[in-house]
């Protein structure tokens, strides 16, 4: 009998040990601030970058003009030592992303990478008086447009194809929108 008595003593132990625990988490879960819904995206203003970028670079850069205030910038970056690359993010209202990338990288190698992997597809899109390639199965869907002074410029992101295109027909690309640009 002295056996059993040490295995009900243990088992015993083990139960106080578990209801230990189980209410040490549950002071901490009541305690511990914890908050299920997302931060809100900081909007960046892109003026001066866009400025900058449209000075140094060997050809037209792009911005979105007449967006709604509800798209909010939140990244941009201009590197004129590597093809003269530009990216502009946005956060859209719905809670998805879309970005303008331009380079005159090899486009194959820039198309791959902007649309992180992403294919041609058969479908083309007219938007703002130019024709747009639908590319997609990579990370991000994208509209590509190439340009005779060897740039490219990919509409690349996780909206729907309908803000792609919004965000597409939006792009200027005339210094003299600059002005008015809002971050």
């Amino acid at each position: 009998m002295a056996g059993s008595k040490g295995k009900m003593q243990t088992v015993r132990d083990m139960v106080l040990s578990l209801g230990v625990i189980m209410i040490a988490g549950l002071v901490m879960y009541l305690f511990i601030p914890h908050d299920d819904h997302a931060p809100d995206v900081q909007r960046v203003d892109y003026r001066v970058e866009l400025l900058t970028a449209r000075r140094a670079a060997s050809y037209p850069i792009a911005a979105p003009e007449g967006l709604p205030s509800t798209w909010k910038a939140t990244s941009v970056r201009f590197d004129g030592t590597q093809y003269d690359s530009w990216h502009l993010g946005f956060h859209t209202p719905d809670g998805e992303y879309v970005q303008v990338e331009q380079s005159t990288q090899k486009p194959s190698t820039f198309i791959d990478e902007a649309t992180q992997g992403g294919r041609r597809a058969e479908r083309t899109e007219q938007l703002a008086g130019r024709t747009w390639t639908r590319y997609t199965e990579g990370r991000y869907d994208a509209l590509v447009v190439e340009s005779a002074d060897g740039s490219t410029t990919v509409v690349a992101g996780t909206a729907s194809w309908a803000k792609l295109a919004q965000f597409a027909e939006s792009l200027e690309t005339e210094s003299s929108q600059t002005s008015s640009v809002t971050g």
